[in-house]
């Protein structure tokens, strides 16, 4: 997999978290409560809840792309409280992750990624992807997976993996 790849499968997987948020929306409806619930729904008492770890799942998508892609990250302040302020973010962070393009990764492997909280230490952009890039995402978009889940929200296994480009024969 190469930079480029990694950021088409962040866009995937949010664009699949979005189709997950659908699905909770037709449950909360089924279940006569308020989708917004699920947005402060959370696994444990000590982790995120449902609406801080779709807005780190973009977060991370979006840093990984500027910092691989030599671009600057927008900027999304975390005020979204409802499910359609998260769509709206979501949204924002593919529009972004599209402008990202193949060339814009040349090189990325060897690129010095400084991000601020690493203070004055960097990583190589490999590193950077490999070690903290793509695990820390799907902490956070597998988390939100199992907030829906453990809500009743009806997902399974597909719904994770989304549309696969299969070919015939």
């Amino acid at each position: 997999m190469n930079h480029h790849d990694a950021i088409r499968l962040f866009a995937k997987m949010l664009q699949n978290l979005e189709q997950w948020m659908d699905k909770a929306a037709a449950h909360a409806k089924l279940k006569s409560f308020e989708v917004d619930v699920l947005a402060q729904a959370r696994l444990a008492p000590d982790q995120y809840p449902f609406v801080r770890q779709v807005q780190a799942a973009c977060d991370q998508a979006k840093y990984a792309a500027a910092y691989l892609g030599s671009k600057q990250a927008p900027s999304h302040p975390d005020t979204e409280q409802t499910f359609a302020e998260l769509r709206q973010r979501i949204r924002n962070c593919l529009t972004f992750l599209d402008t990202v393009q193949a060339k814009d990764c040349a090189g990325a492997e060897e690129r010095k990624v400084s991000p601020p909280w690493l203070g004055s230490k960097w990583l190589r952009g490999d590193d950077y992807l490999v070690h903290f890039a793509i695990p820390n995402f799907f902490f956070h978009v597998t988390t939100a997976y199992a907030i829906l889940r453990h809500n009743g929200v009806d997902l399974g296994k597909m719904d994770y993996l989304g549309s696969i480009p299969m070919q015939e024969g």
